[in-house]
């Protein structure tokens, strides 16, 4: 059939002495990338694409050279002796490249700077910079190289730069300032007019220090950022304190006439009530009106009691209580006025001292003004002398050394016309670089990591065994049906690897027929109950009388599957004697049933917790070597080896094993190390069915086919 590859020799038990060593080919690691696509692809992907960004996202640099000639001219012949200025050696290249790339060299570069060409190299800093922001002090000189052309006497040098008008710049002036550093060396320079240029030189220099270093110490013990900044602050201050002022002067005003108010009241005589601002404080507007009420009662009494009477009495001590608590919230009123009108004129004349403080500190910047700018001026003039002697000892060196030195500029570096980084195409190469390097590693580091078994190759070559067949995940089948496929002749495509793995079995067998067959697996949910039930129909199917054995006894699950009663059986027949008198396949302890044509079903019998006393004794033993002179076969489904050691104790008492793996379940090492101690207990393992696999991983896990062949083929049937 389809399913089953053609017999190989047994693979040799696992042991120390036998190490299995991983030899994968092309499609084993065509496998390993398909089933990790989707975590390697993704997290390739986010990587490469994610560094793709960062890189498009670097600021775009410009890339400009220039070019020196190195020349070898004639000796100069004195009295004495004479000099050759000319290169004559790698040695003496070398040497003029590391010059150009010293620090030295990149000092005079940038001293060598006029004040212009500073804000050239500033320019792509002062677009970013926000508004109102201080520019930056200092200047970018790029990123210089410098290197010899290979077997010429050619020197290029290279400068990178946001601008590119800086990065010609900065190219031309390094050629000029290693030329002007030449001459100054030349042996003639000693001449007395550039001597004193360059005494001179240094004086101004010095003047220029001098007189800068006396302007920042004046701004030091001024307390001054800068003049401009330091009076438009004390400006700023002044205006501020200046408004508060008036504001303060405005509300004791206010204060000083509502107090003055109730002086005249007072001295009128007149009701205080009157006042709004008592009017409206505390407790006095209620108390006025109870007091005017009272009044009203007892102008009311009046008319009909005399003095001595109880009411008016009431009444009059009432108006008395009330005046008093009228005349004490007036005072209170009063007093708190008078703290207000001190507290206004005390704050009326802190700002008053302030404002002072301030008009003094716009004085006094005033004054400094002057003296500032005196300071500044004569800073500005030393460096400007400075700059101008320094120019004509550039002229005078160079006119006079020129035609001492072997350096001639060759080509002057000119403004690139786009940047060179960020490059896409190189970005391009280096993401899909990254990301293939990447989808690989994670794929195949994924595969040494994860150990569960997957593929043929795990079975046939890391475990050593022989694969029988595979089995397609059947989970959209009902139980129902799943456990009958084979033993109902249904024509489906789930048939078809149960009868390959049923061919397979037959050409691995060595023994012949009446024979035990075991069904276990590493751990449960696996699929060996599936197994069983149709390995033994495919027997049955090809008529041979099978009887299918559920030998998990802690946990059955066969009598379920094909809607049995489990009262009696295994345990109950142990329970019961264990008699092997007569004929056992009507004994009615053990309740064997046939289940189908061919194909009788022994269940466990309940459940047991420690069914071991069961399965070592003897009588289990014979009761299976009794049973196979009944029957051709028998198909022993057992419990898992990695849950409990049944399997094991089964595995003694059969004649071969059939080890189930479940895809993506169970970890090699553990099924590996589960075989191997079934073969020290010289059982004979037919090999191992892997399950569970769908349709689309049996193609690309194995060269098993037939699940797709078998729908092709026998599809347009009815």
């Amino acid at each position: 059939m389809s399913a089953v590859q053609k017999p190989s020799p047994a693979p040799k038990a696992v042991g120390k002495e036998d190490e299995i060593i991983e030899r994968r080919t092309l499609r084993d690691y065509y496998v390993i990338l398909r089933e990790r696509l989707w975590i390697a692809l993704p997290l390739a992907l986010i990587i490469s694409i994610s560094m793709a960004y960062y890189q498009s996202r670097a600021v775009p640099l410009y890339r400009s050279s220039a070019t020196l000639q190195l020349e070898k001219p004639e000796k100069v012949v004195t009295t004495d002796t004479f000099i050759d200025t000319g290169v004559n050696s790698d040695v003496e290249l070398n040497t003029y490249l590391q010059v150009i790339a010293s620090s030295k060299m990149r000092n005079r570069v940038q001293e060598s700077l006029t004040p212009q060409e500073r804000q050239i190299l500033q320019r792509p800093y002062l677009k970013d910079l926000p508004p109102g922001a201080t520019p930056p002090t200092g200047v970018d000189m790029g990123s210089m190289s410098v290197q010899s052309v290979r077997s010429t006497f050619l020197i290029s040098i290279s400068v990178s730069h946001r601008d590119p008008e800086a990065a010609a710049l900065l190219a031309n002036r390094y050629i000029q300032q290693f030329i002007e550093s030449l001459l100054e060396n030349v042996s003639g320079g000693h001449d007395y007019a550039v001597k004193y240029l360059r005494d001179r030189s240094g004086q101004l220099e010095q003047e220029a220090r001098v007189a800068d270093q006396r302007l920042q110490d004046y701004m030091r013990s001024q307390n001054l950022v800068s003049l401009d900044n330091s009076t438009n602050i004390a400006q700023a201050r002044l205006t501020a304190v200046n408004a508060a002022l008036q504001s303060s002067r405005l509300e004791r005003l206010a204060i000083e006439e509502q107090f003055n108010l109730v002086d005249r009241y007072r001295s009128d005589k007149r009701n205080l009530v009157e006042i709004t601002s008592i009017a409206n404080y505390g407790s006095v507007p209620d108390l006025s009106k109870q007091l005017e009420a009272l009044n009203r009662d007892r102008a009311l009494l009046d008319e009909r009691y005399l003095e001595r009477h109880p009411k008016m009495i009431n009444v009059i001590n009432a108006i008395a209580v009330a005046q008093e608590q009228l005349d004490t919230a007036i005072k209170l009123a009063i007093a708190d006025l008078k703290t207000d009108l001190e507290r206004a004129r005390a704050n009326e004349k802190t700002l008053e001292q302030e404002y002072a403080e301030q008009e003094k500190e716009q004085l006094r910047l005033r004054d400094l003004s002057i003296e500032y700018r005196s300071l500044e001026y004569q800073a500005q003039a030393a460096k400007s002398n400075y700059s101008q002697i320094l120019d004509r000892l550039t002229q005078a060196t160079t006119s006079k050394y020129l035609e001492k030195i072997p350096v001639r500029p060759l080509d002057p570096a000119q403004p690139a016309s786009s940047p060179y980084t960020p490059d896409l195409g190189r970005i391009t190469r280096t993401a899909v670089g990254v990301g293939l390097l990447v989808f690989f590693g994670v794929a195949i580091g994924l595969s040494f990591i994860d150990d569960r078994i997957k593929s043929a190759w795990d079975i046939e070559h890391f475990i050593g065994a022989n694969l029988l067949g595979i089995i397609p995940d059947l989970s959209s089948l009902k139980d129902s049906e799943k456990y009958k496929l084979v033993l109902e002749n249904k024509n489906t495509a789930g048939v078809e690897p149960f009868l390959g793995v049923y061919s397979s079995v037959k050409i691995h067998s060595k023994l012949d027929f009446p024979k035990s067959i075991l069904v276990t697996s590493t751990i449960p949910g696996e699929g060996k109950t599936l197994i069983s039930s149709n390995l033994a129909g495919s027997f049955a199917r090809h008529g041979k009388s099978v009887l299918l054995i559920d030998c998990d006894l802690r946990r059955p699950m066969l009598h379920r599957h094909f809607e049995h009663p489990n009262e009696f059986g295994l345990i109950n027949w142990f329970e019961k004697g264990a008699n092997l008198d007569g004929d056992l396949t009507i004994d009615p302890h053990l309740g064997i049933t046939s289940i189908g044509e061919n194909i009788s079903l022994l269940s466990s019998g309940g459940r047991s917790k420690t069914p071991t006393h069961l399965l070592e004794s003897p009588s289990f033993s014979q009761l299976l070597e009794k049973l196979k002179k009944h029957y051709d076969l028998l198909v022993v489904d057992s419990p898992p080896l990695g849950a409990v050691t049944d399997s094991l104790l089964i595995a003694e008492r059969v004649d071969e094993v059939i080890y189930v793996c479940r895809f993506n379940r169970a970890y090699r090492k553990h099924i590996r190390l589960y075989i191997k101690a079934l073969r020290s207990g010289k059982n004979e393992l037919l090999g191992v069915v892997l399950n569970g696999l769908s349709p689309r991983r049996i193609e690309y896990y194995s060269n098993y086919r037939y699940y797709r062949s078998y729908k092709k083929y026998y599809g347009t049937q009815d």
